[in-house]
Protein backbone atom coordinates (compact mmCIF):
# COMPACT_ATOMS: atom_id res chain seq x y z
CA UNK A 1 0.00 0.00 0.00
CA UNK A 2 1.29 3.49 -1.02
CA UNK A 3 2.45 5.59 1.94
CA UNK A 4 -0.54 8.10 2.87
CA UNK A 5 -0.37 11.43 3.46
CA UNK A 6 -1.66 12.71 6.95
CA UNK A 7 -4.63 14.87 6.91
CA UNK A 8 -3.52 18.17 8.62
CA UNK A 9 -6.11 20.58 11.30
CA UNK A 10 -6.15 23.39 8.58
CA UNK A 11 -6.71 21.35 5.20
CA UNK A 12 -9.94 22.43 3.33
CA UNK A 13 -13.08 20.01 3.38
CA UNK A 14 -12.05 19.26 -0.47
CA UNK A 15 -8.59 18.13 -0.14
CA UNK A 16 -9.74 16.02 3.42
CA UNK A 17 -12.05 14.38 0.87
CA UNK A 18 -9.63 13.67 -1.83
CA UNK A 19 -7.27 12.29 0.41
CA UNK A 20 -9.80 9.66 1.93
CA UNK A 21 -10.77 8.77 -1.86
CA UNK A 22 -7.78 8.21 -2.32
CA UNK A 23 -7.60 5.53 0.27
CA UNK A 24 -11.20 4.10 -0.88
CA UNK A 25 -9.71 3.30 -4.18
CA UNK A 26 -7.57 0.48 -4.03
CA UNK A 27 -10.48 -1.36 -1.08
CA UNK A 28 -12.07 -3.90 -2.91
CA UNK A 29 -11.85 -7.12 -0.95
CA UNK A 30 -14.11 -7.55 1.88
CA UNK A 31 -12.24 -8.80 4.95
CA UNK A 32 -15.07 -9.04 7.67
CA UNK A 33 -18.50 -10.37 6.41
CA UNK A 34 -21.23 -9.75 9.06
CA UNK A 35 -25.05 -11.14 7.83
CA UNK A 36 -28.25 -10.91 9.74
CA UNK A 37 -26.18 -10.67 13.04
CA UNK A 38 -28.67 -10.92 16.45
CA UNK A 39 -27.80 -11.15 20.03
CA UNK A 40 -30.34 -11.74 22.67
CA UNK A 41 -30.02 -11.22 26.40
CA UNK A 42 -33.30 -13.25 27.43
CA UNK A 43 -35.75 -11.00 26.32
CA UNK A 44 -33.55 -8.03 25.56
CA UNK A 45 -32.14 -7.84 21.78
CA UNK A 46 -28.80 -5.85 22.00
CA UNK A 47 -27.95 -6.73 18.75
CA UNK A 48 -30.78 -6.97 16.01
CA UNK A 49 -30.35 -8.69 12.53
CA UNK A 50 -27.85 -6.42 11.11
CA UNK A 51 -25.53 -7.03 7.93
CA UNK A 52 -22.73 -4.88 7.13
CA UNK A 53 -18.96 -5.61 5.55
CA UNK A 54 -15.92 -3.95 6.14
CA UNK A 55 -13.04 -3.72 3.43
CA UNK A 56 -9.15 -4.52 3.58
CA UNK A 57 -7.24 -1.84 4.21
CA UNK A 58 -10.20 0.84 5.32
CA UNK A 59 -10.72 2.60 8.67
CA UNK A 60 -14.18 1.58 9.73
CA UNK A 61 -15.79 3.42 12.49
CA UNK A 62 -19.19 2.15 14.41
CA UNK A 63 -20.76 4.78 16.09
CA UNK A 64 -23.63 5.31 18.11
CA UNK A 65 -25.39 6.28 21.42
CA UNK A 66 -25.12 4.26 24.47
CA UNK A 67 -26.62 0.80 24.48
CA UNK A 68 -26.49 0.75 20.90
CA UNK A 69 -24.87 -2.87 20.56
CA UNK A 70 -21.99 -1.38 19.20
CA UNK A 71 -19.19 -2.98 21.77
CA UNK A 72 -21.78 -6.04 21.85
CA UNK A 73 -21.12 -6.59 17.74
CA UNK A 74 -17.61 -5.81 18.19
CA UNK A 75 -17.02 -8.64 20.97
CA UNK A 76 -18.54 -10.86 18.58
CA UNK A 77 -16.49 -10.53 15.46
CA UNK A 78 -13.67 -10.76 18.11
CA UNK A 79 -14.28 -14.01 18.99
CA UNK A 80 -15.17 -12.90 22.68
CA UNK A 81 -18.82 -13.30 23.04
CA UNK A 82 -21.28 -15.41 21.55
CA UNK A 83 -24.29 -14.86 18.95
CA UNK A 84 -27.88 -16.08 18.68
CA UNK A 85 -27.92 -16.29 15.32
CA UNK A 86 -26.30 -14.79 12.07
CA UNK A 87 -22.52 -15.57 10.92
CA UNK A 88 -19.63 -13.55 10.87
CA UNK A 89 -16.78 -14.22 9.08
CA UNK A 90 -12.93 -12.85 8.55
CA UNK A 91 -11.13 -13.32 5.83
CA UNK A 92 -13.42 -16.06 4.72
CA UNK A 93 -12.82 -17.64 7.99
CA UNK A 94 -16.01 -18.25 10.38
CA UNK A 95 -15.92 -17.42 14.08
CA UNK A 96 -18.13 -20.73 14.46
CA UNK A 97 -15.29 -22.63 13.00
CA UNK A 98 -12.56 -20.90 12.84
CA UNK A 99 -11.90 -18.94 16.05
CA UNK A 100 -8.29 -19.84 16.98
CA UNK A 101 -7.36 -19.07 13.39
CA UNK A 102 -9.16 -15.63 13.58
CA UNK A 103 -7.17 -15.10 16.95
CA UNK A 104 -3.88 -14.79 15.49
CA UNK A 105 -4.65 -12.57 12.52
CA UNK A 106 -6.62 -9.76 15.28
CA UNK A 107 -5.71 -7.13 17.96
CA UNK A 108 -8.15 -6.24 20.18
CA UNK A 109 -6.88 -3.00 22.50
CA UNK A 110 -7.92 -4.19 26.23
CA UNK A 111 -8.63 -1.85 29.00
CA UNK A 112 -7.07 -0.65 31.68
CA UNK A 113 -7.94 -3.60 33.95
CA UNK A 114 -6.64 -6.00 31.65
CA UNK A 115 -2.98 -5.19 32.93
CA UNK A 116 -0.92 -6.08 35.44
CA UNK A 117 -0.58 -2.80 37.73
CA UNK A 118 3.46 -4.18 39.42
CA UNK A 119 5.46 -4.76 36.49
CA UNK A 120 7.21 -2.14 33.95
CA UNK A 121 6.26 -2.01 30.52
CA UNK A 122 8.63 -4.07 28.75
CA UNK A 123 7.98 -6.68 31.15
CA UNK A 124 4.12 -6.50 30.41
CA UNK A 125 5.11 -6.51 26.50
CA UNK A 126 7.49 -8.79 26.65
CA UNK A 127 4.51 -11.28 28.50
CA UNK A 128 2.20 -10.29 26.25
CA UNK A 129 5.00 -11.97 23.39
CA UNK A 130 4.70 -15.28 24.74
CA UNK A 131 1.09 -15.84 24.56
CA UNK A 132 1.73 -15.31 20.74
CA UNK A 133 4.80 -17.38 21.13
CA UNK A 134 6.60 -14.45 19.27
CA UNK A 135 10.06 -12.67 20.31
CA UNK A 136 10.15 -8.92 20.30
CA UNK A 137 11.76 -6.23 20.66
CA UNK A 138 10.05 -4.06 23.12
CA UNK A 139 11.96 -0.82 23.20
CA UNK A 140 10.92 -0.97 19.54
CA UNK A 141 7.37 -1.16 20.36
CA UNK A 142 7.45 1.22 22.73
CA UNK A 143 8.95 3.69 20.30
CA UNK A 144 5.72 3.10 18.11
CA UNK A 145 3.71 4.74 20.58
CA UNK A 146 6.70 7.32 22.37
CA UNK A 147 6.73 5.28 25.30
CA UNK A 148 10.82 4.75 25.14
CA UNK A 149 11.49 6.60 28.30
CA UNK A 150 8.75 4.64 30.30
CA UNK A 151 10.27 1.67 29.81
CA UNK A 152 10.83 0.74 33.26
CA UNK A 153 7.90 2.29 34.53
CA UNK A 154 5.08 0.05 35.65
CA UNK A 155 0.97 0.74 33.86
CA UNK A 156 -0.44 1.89 37.25
CA UNK A 157 2.37 5.14 36.45
CA UNK A 158 1.07 6.17 33.72
CA UNK A 159 -0.63 9.19 33.08
CA UNK A 160 -4.18 8.44 30.30
CA UNK A 161 -2.82 9.29 27.51
CA UNK A 162 0.16 7.00 27.76
CA UNK A 163 -2.09 4.10 29.12
CA UNK A 164 -3.99 4.60 26.05
CA UNK A 165 -0.65 4.39 23.90
CA UNK A 166 0.60 1.23 25.73
CA UNK A 167 -2.53 -0.64 25.17
CA UNK A 168 -2.41 0.15 21.29
CA UNK A 169 1.43 -1.28 21.52
CA UNK A 170 0.16 -4.54 23.42
CA UNK A 171 -2.62 -4.87 20.35
CA UNK A 172 0.56 -4.83 17.24
CA UNK A 173 2.49 -6.99 19.26
CA UNK A 174 1.30 -10.12 17.06
CA UNK A 175 1.46 -7.73 13.54
CA UNK A 176 -2.21 -8.04 13.18
CA UNK A 177 -4.09 -7.48 10.01
CA UNK A 178 -7.10 -6.65 11.95
CA UNK A 179 -6.92 -3.91 14.67
CA UNK A 180 -10.11 -3.13 16.88
CA UNK A 181 -9.82 -0.59 18.81
CA UNK A 182 -13.22 0.65 21.16
CA UNK A 183 -13.45 4.76 22.01
CA UNK A 184 -9.77 4.89 22.28
CA UNK A 185 -9.47 8.68 23.11
CA UNK A 186 -12.31 9.14 25.29
CA UNK A 187 -10.68 11.38 28.06
CA UNK A 188 -7.63 12.65 26.38
CA UNK A 189 -6.30 16.43 26.05
CA UNK A 190 -6.40 17.87 22.32
CA UNK A 191 -2.56 16.63 22.17
CA UNK A 192 -2.92 13.54 23.25
CA UNK A 193 -5.93 13.13 20.86
CA UNK A 194 -4.27 14.35 17.77
CA UNK A 195 -1.18 12.16 18.40
CA UNK A 196 -3.38 8.95 18.61
CA UNK A 197 -5.54 9.94 15.66
CA UNK A 198 -1.61 9.94 14.15
CA UNK A 199 -0.90 6.70 15.62
CA UNK A 200 -4.11 5.25 14.11
CA UNK A 201 -3.09 6.57 10.94
CA UNK A 202 0.10 5.10 10.76
CA UNK A 203 -1.65 1.83 11.87
CA UNK A 204 -3.29 1.55 8.60
CA UNK A 205 -0.41 2.80 6.37
CA UNK A 206 1.16 -0.68 7.33
CA UNK A 207 -0.93 -2.10 6.18
CA UNK A 208 -3.78 -3.54 8.82
CA UNK A 209 -7.64 -2.49 8.41
CA UNK A 210 -8.96 -0.89 11.63
CA UNK A 211 -12.20 -1.02 13.19
CA UNK A 212 -12.89 1.86 15.38
CA UNK A 213 -15.49 3.31 18.27
CA UNK A 214 -15.96 6.73 19.13
CA UNK A 215 -18.93 9.18 20.13
CA UNK A 216 -16.27 12.09 18.85
CA UNK A 217 -17.77 12.64 15.42
CA UNK A 218 -14.95 15.06 14.59
CA UNK A 219 -12.83 12.10 15.08
CA UNK A 220 -14.76 9.52 13.02
CA UNK A 221 -14.78 12.09 10.27
CA UNK A 222 -10.98 12.95 10.59
CA UNK A 223 -9.78 9.45 10.60
CA UNK A 224 -12.66 6.79 8.97
CA UNK A 225 -13.05 6.17 5.07
CA UNK A 226 -16.64 4.59 6.05
CA UNK A 227 -18.86 4.80 9.25
CA UNK A 228 -22.15 2.39 10.19
CA UNK A 229 -24.37 4.32 12.41
CA UNK A 230 -26.01 1.82 15.11
CA UNK A 231 -29.45 2.49 17.18
CA UNK A 232 -31.12 0.26 18.98
CA UNK A 233 -29.24 -3.09 18.07
CA UNK A 234 -29.61 -1.68 14.26
CA UNK A 235 -27.70 -0.53 11.43
CA UNK A 236 -29.28 2.48 10.75
CA UNK A 237 -27.05 4.19 8.17
CA UNK A 238 -23.70 3.23 6.25
CA UNK A 239 -21.82 4.90 4.19
CA UNK A 240 -18.54 7.40 4.14
CA UNK A 241 -19.07 10.24 6.24
CA UNK A 242 -18.78 12.89 3.53
CA UNK A 243 -21.55 11.13 1.77
CA UNK A 244 -23.47 11.49 5.65
CA UNK A 245 -23.05 14.04 5.81
CA UNK A 246 -24.71 15.24 1.87
CA UNK A 247 -27.33 12.95 2.47
CA UNK A 248 -28.70 15.30 5.92
CA UNK A 249 -27.39 18.25 3.60
CA UNK A 250 -29.65 17.38 0.88
CA UNK A 251 -32.76 17.05 3.01
CA UNK A 252 -32.20 20.94 4.02
CA UNK A 253 -30.27 21.26 7.13
CA UNK A 254 -28.90 23.65 7.64
CA UNK A 255 -26.48 24.80 10.48
CA UNK A 256 -27.19 27.83 12.38
CA UNK A 257 -23.19 28.94 12.47
CA UNK A 258 -21.10 29.11 9.66
CA UNK A 259 -18.67 26.20 9.72
CA UNK A 260 -14.92 27.58 9.59
CA UNK A 261 -12.01 26.16 7.97
CA UNK A 262 -10.81 25.39 11.62
CA UNK A 263 -12.06 24.74 14.97
CA UNK A 264 -11.48 25.46 18.59
CA UNK A 265 -9.36 22.69 19.33
CA UNK A 266 -6.88 23.23 16.18
CA UNK A 267 -6.31 26.80 17.42
CA UNK A 268 -5.33 25.37 21.33
CA UNK A 269 -2.92 23.16 19.62
CA UNK A 270 -1.78 26.17 17.21
CA UNK A 271 -1.35 27.88 19.91
CA UNK A 272 0.05 25.34 22.63
CA UNK A 273 2.01 22.75 20.01
CA UNK A 274 1.10 19.07 19.45
CA UNK A 275 3.80 17.92 21.84
CA UNK A 276 2.71 15.53 24.07
CA UNK A 277 1.60 16.78 27.90
CA UNK A 278 1.84 13.43 29.86
CA UNK A 279 1.38 14.00 33.17
CA UNK A 280 3.93 12.59 35.65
Amino acid sequence: MAKHTLITSFETPERKTAHKISYLCPMSNTIIKVKNLVKKYGTFTAVNDISFEVKEGEIFGLLGPNGAGKTTTLEIIETLKSKTSGSVHIKNMSIDSDASEIKKIIGVQLQASGYYPNINLVQILDLFAGLYNKSIDALAALDKVNLRDKANSKFKELSGGQKQRFSIATTLINTPEIVFLDEPTTGLDPQARRNLWDLIREIRSTGSTVIITTHYMDEAEQLCDRVGVMDSGKIIAIDTPDQLIDNLIAKGFKRTKQVKEANLEDVFIDLTGKEIRDEE
